[in-house]
């Protein structure tokens, strides 16, 4: 989502803005800060929210925003209210991978670099992979079986499968069904190619690309 533009609309129509940041923080943005920094617009944002489980692979997420508003949420969030504090260990694990973050982007480059070789042999392919900026790509087919089939396909392939994420409506509209495909900043070249090579097989199987 292009947060500059809906930071825009809500400063001319006077709404607040809220940031579900799960899948960027630790890629988008200078040191891996998230959307609001990727978009220049951090000032501009209320409220963001995070999650512990990808990039800080631990467990938990976070609540970012003012103190009144921070302080509203601890007191009225059944999730919040009803929920017990993190492991002491889950706590330690995102300090450290949080110093990583801000002091070694040796890694994030390597995912975007990842994520250019992915993109560029999907396309290469035949794929369509809509209008995917990030790591997380996903390759759109359009209805229930291909989808459902090349997920199978893909996982039950030996001597080594590729596992993806079939997703079908309503999380996406009828008819943009799609296969999410998630990149790793310790994944190599050669490793990449293979997974495109397989995909591409069974994609052609199925009539899904020429």
């Amino acid at each position: 989502a292009h947060v500059d533009v809906i930071t825009e609309l809500a400063e001319k129509y006077g709404a607040g803005v809220y940031v579900d940041d799960a899948h960027a923080v630790g890629v988008l943005g200078p040191n891996g800060r998230g959307t609001a920094h990727h978009f220049g617009v951090e000032k501009k944002v209320d409220l963001i929210m995070g999650t512990f489980s990808k990039s800080f692979a631990s467990i938990g997420g976070y609540v970012a925003g003012s103190e009144i508003l921070c302080q509203w949420i601890k007191h009225r969030a059944r999730s919040l209210i009803f929920s017990a504090s993190a492991p002491p260990a889950s706590v330690a694990s995102v300090i450290a991978i949080l110093d990583i973050i801000e002091k070694d982007d040796s890694n994030r480059q390597k995912l975007w670099a990842n994520t250019k070789r992915l993109r560029d042999g999907y396309l290469a392919a035949g794929f369509n992979i809509g209008e995917s900026e990030t790591p997380i790509i996903p390759l759109i087919i359009g209805e229930d079986m291909p989808t459902f089939y090349l997920f199978k396909n893909l996982f039950e392939e030996t001597p080594r499968s590729v596992y993806t994420n079939p997703v079908r409506a309503p999380a996406v509209p009828e008819g943009g069904q799609l296969l999410r495909t998630s990149c790793q900043a310790s994944f190599d070249f050669d490793t990449l190619d293979e997974a495109v090579e397989i995909i591409t097989k069974h994609g052609k199987a199925l009539e899904i690309i020429k």
